[in-house]
This record gives structure tokens, sequence and C-alpha cells, in this order.
């Protein structure tokens, strides 16, 4: 039972369900109410020329009874069998009153002597016609002022009720009709409605059945449905995100096997230098036992920072990513960066510049920033000639902190600086085995400024140096809580 229901809640949800269910009300209300219209405008006709029937005899009444002077010698037998005659003649029934609404007429012969104040008959007093249409007994009454047309004095009021039967009847037959041709709408409109909406749904159908066609490796591996813009532009998003998620994948697959090679070269040495320690017996003398460990030593250390940088990439490129969001001094924060690099810049006689323009409170992830441009430092200190420099300048608006790392070194080639953010990506391969790296610096550097909601831009020109520009905001908004603000 709960399957079933649940199965009817799906239909319900379905965009095909709801095109049907949208035709049918445009196609059947516009019915509905038409014939309600129709309905209502020919009982309002009839109304109202039963009104103007009445009130033409009441007026011949009227003359009748002002010239007999039936107000005033009610025994005038001629004038009392005009007004039953009347009354029969309409099926109903003739009332006259005198100007204190005193019955001095009834076809009936039921209310003569009483007195009746009804609402319409005291408008009519005042000058005025009035009509009311009974629905419950399907009658309409008509009352109206009986006025000396010599001396325009209003001498009473006479109340006439014609049977609304026939009209009923006409009624009753228009409105089997209506029913009638409202089913026959209906039965129109419901076949159509089905033809149309699953017309409507087909080229929505066709997407869905190509995008199961493409994961079963089925087809062309291109998504193209040209039937209307919007599935035209579905395929367009999809082949693109389709086309992301290929690159992505190679990408992904290219970064499997950079890492294994990587992980793979220090322990082949490991295995290498110990396999030919093993070889020598007792008879290796100590000297070379101590040079193949302290190589085995740096091969262990060089494992360890490849393994340390990818933990770092794995952590940036986690979406629910935590940052420690501190108010850092950018300025002594970049100072302290720069002293611990400076054994480095020293052996390799390289001169450390730090230009500030002001001071500079930026709110970050303080490890984070600092591994991203230690990185920019240490690649210009690494990558430079003996007696070069790397000159690093921090400036500021009212929006946003700017850092510019620029070394003299030995440049980037063109073709290289769209992938030196890159995983494992080397753009100086002739002197890859000469300088320490994994490739991995810059590509760090780039998560960690993304994290911050910054930019980094580089411009390189080969034999004469590097400047990268890295742009962060002094405050860091947290896009999951701008979300609900």
């Amino acid at each position: 039972m709960n399957k079933t229901k649940s199965t009817f809640r799906i239909k319900l949800k379905t965009l095909r369900f709801r095109i049907f269910l949208a035709l049918m009300l445009i196609g059947l209300f516009p019915g509905l109410a038409l014939g309600a219209i129709f309905l209502a405008s020919i009982r309002n006709r009839g109304i109202a020329q039963d009104v103007s029937g009445i009130s033409t005899q009441a007026q011949l009444l009227n003359d009748e009874i002002i010239s007999k002077g039936y107000l005033t010698d009610l025994k005038r037998d001629d004038v009392r069998r005009s007004l039953s005659a009347i009354g029969n003649v309409y099926s109903g029934r003739v009332m006259i009153m005198d100007t204190g609404l005193k019955i001095v007429y009834d076809t009936y012969e039921m209310y003569e002597g009483r007195t009746m104040v009804w609402e319409n008959a005291v408008k009519a007093l005042s000058g005025s016609t009035e009509s009311f249409y009974d629905v419950n007994n399907h009658s309409v009454t008509v009352t109206l002022p009986i006025v000396d047309s010599a001396s325009g004095e209003i001498m009473g009021v006479i109340l006439i009720t014609k049977s609304a039967e026939l009209m009923e009847r006409t009624l009753t037959y228009y409105h089997n009709t209506v029913i009638i041709t409202i089913m026959a709408i209906f039965a129109l409109v419901f076949y159509l409605a089905l033809f149309l909406s699953r017309r409507f749904i087909m080229p929505v159908r066709k997407v869905k059945f190509g995008i199961e066609d493409m994961s079963k490796g089925i087809g062309p591996g291109v998504l193209n449905v040209p039937d209307v813009t919007e599935t035209m532009e579905i395929s367009r998003v999809f082949n693109h995100y389709n086309q992301q998620m290929k690159e992505l994948s190679d990408s992904r697959q290219e970064f499997v096997s950079n890492v294994s090679h990587e992980l793979k070269t220090p322990l082949t040495s490991m295995k290498v230098l110990s396999d030919s320690i093993l070889s020598m017996g007792e008879d290796a003398p100590v000297e070379m036992y101590r040079e193949f460990m302290t190589d085995i030593a740096g091969e262990i250390e060089r494992e360890t920072d490849i393994i340390n940088d990818l933990l770092s990439l794995v952590r940036m490129d986690k979406k629910d990513s935590t940052l420690n969001i501190t108010q850092i001094n950018i300025n002594e924060l970049i100072e302290l960066i720069m002293k611990r690099l400076s054994p480095i810049a020293e052996s390799q006689k390289v001169d450390l510049v730090l230009e500030s323009f002001r001071p500079v409170i930026v709110e970050l992830d303080e490890v984070k920033f600092s591994l991203a441009i230690s990185n920019l430092i240490e690649n210009g200190i690494k990558y430079n000639e003996e007696g070069g420099w790397v000159h690093v300048s921090i400036n500021s608006d009212h929006r946003y902190c700017y850092i510019r790392v620029e070394d003299s070194g030995m440049g980037i080639p063109e073709e290289d600086i769209d992938h030196i953010f890159e995983r494992f990506y080397r753009a100086d391969k002739s002197h890859s085995r000469e300088i320490s790296g994994n490739g991995l610096g810059l590509a760090i550097t780039m998560g960690a400024i993304r994290m911050h909601h910054g930019e980094i831009k580089v411009a390189s020109t080969l034999g004469e140096g590097t400047t990268f520009d890295v742009r962060i905001p002094l405050n860091y908004i947290d896009e999951k809580e701008a979300a609900y603000d």
C-alpha cells in the first residue's frame, strides 16, 4: 500500500503530469466559465423580458384603476375581472395596495385587508419600479406605483407575480446542453492533453536517454537534442560539464601516475643503495656505509617532503576544509618567512629584500597562507642565479592586500606559464635534477590563495626573472555564512 502511494506521489511530481494538468485546466476552465456565463445571461435576459412585459401590462392596469376610481370603489367588478384575468394569464398573482400598504385586492383573496410592509412595496410608494426573482419558487414579482396621470399623485402600489416555470424549463434544457458540451470538451481536452504532454516531454526524455547511453558508453559521447531551445541549452551545458569531468578524470589519472612515480623514485634509490651495501658484505668500508646511509636518509627526507606536500594539497582540495581565521599583521608574517628562508638564500648567494608601504592587517589562516608565500619566495631563491635577488613588496587599499614576489632568476618559458600551477608540473625540466622539488609547491600556493578568495597572477621573461602578484581580501568572508545573510 505504501509503495503504491509512493509511486503515485512520484507520478504527481513528473513534468508530464504537470503539463497534462495545466492543459486540462486551460482547456476546461474557459468552457466552464463560458457555460456559467451563458446560462446566467439566458436567465437574466428572460427575467428582463418578463419584467418588461409585466411593467407594460401593469401600466394598462394603472390607467384602468385610476380612470374607473377603483381605489375609492373596491366593488368595481370590471376592474376585478381585469386583475383576475392578468393573474390567470401569468399563472401568478396580482395584488393592489393603497398608500398605507393595505392590501385592497388579492387574486388569491388570502391577504385582503392586511398590511404588507415589503421593501419593494415601500420603494414603489416612492415612485420606483422594483423587480424580484424568487429562485426557490421560480417566479418574477414586479412592484410599481399607481400614479394619477392628471395630478402625478401616487395613489397606491400594484404587485404582479408571474410564474417562471417556462423559463426554468428552457434553462434546464440549455443547462443539459451545456453539460453535454462540456463533457465532450473534457473528453477532447483529455486526449489532447495526453498527446501534447507526451509530445512536450519527448525532448526531455531524449535528453535522459542520451545521458543514459553516454553513461553506458553507447553513441558518440556527445549529447545532442536540438528539438527545442531549452534542450539545446541543456545539451550545450551538459557537454561542457562532461568535458570538464573528462579533463578532471584525465587529470586524476595523471595525478595518480605522477604520485606513483614521485613516491617510487626515492624508494627505488633506497633499494638500490641498500642492495649495494648488502652485496658488499662485511668487507665494505665504513666510509662507504656512511655515504650510502647519508644518501638513504636524503631519499627518506625527500619521500617525507612529497608526502607532506600531498597531504597539504589534499586538505586544501576538500570542499569542507576549514580555515583557522585570525587577524594577522602581514608585514610581520612575511618578515618571519623571509628570516626562515635566509639560510637557503645565503647558501645560494641570493639577496632577500622586503619592501613595505604600510602596516597591513589581514584576516587569514596563518599556517596555510604562510605555506603559499613560502613556496613563492623559496622558488625565487632556488631558480635564481648566484648574486641574484628576490624582492617582496606589501601594499593595500581599503579592500585588498597586495603582495608581489619578484626575482632575477632564470624565468619561465612562455609555453609553460599556463601550466605552472598544475600538480607535478615542472617548467625547468633541464634543471629538474639539479634543483630539488616535486612540482607541488605552486599547486599548494594556488589552493591556499583560492581558499582565501584571492587571486594570483604570474609574469615572466626567460632569462630575466619572474613576478608573482597575489591579491587577497583584507576581511575574510565565509561563503556559507554569506549565503544565509
